[in-house]
């Protein structure tokens, strides 16, 4: 699953999957209900990584945009489901032993 996830999240959006995570625990020492964590981190990737696409492209013509947009809301998605199995993946080390 990792190598799959190294293969669709652009390198330089991989810093994002640490960043929701951390997010994610701080979120739950919040009081904030478990059922909305993983629509505030999505929306977080969103947001970030479509910072970072409309920031390093050249937006010259319509069709770029919203190629940049795509993007950004791809790899945003992504980064924040990446970090949701980080989480589980964690949870399910710490069953086995």
């Amino acid at each position: 699953m990792y190598e799959l996830l190294k293969e669709m999240i652009k390198p330089e959006l991989f810093v994002l999957v640490p960043v929701l995570y951390l997010l994610g625990i701080a979120l739950k020492k919040s009081n904030l209900s478990d059922r909305h964590i993983p629509w505030i981190l999505g929306a977080a990737g969103v947001f970030l990584s479509l910072v970072w696409v409309l920031a390093t492209c050249a937006l010259n013509s319509w069709q770029a945009i919203l190629l940049a947009v795509f993007s950004g809301i791809v790899q945003g998605i992504l980064t924040a489901g990446a970090s949701v199995y980080v989480n589980q993946m964690i949870k399910q080390a710490g069953k086995n032993e």
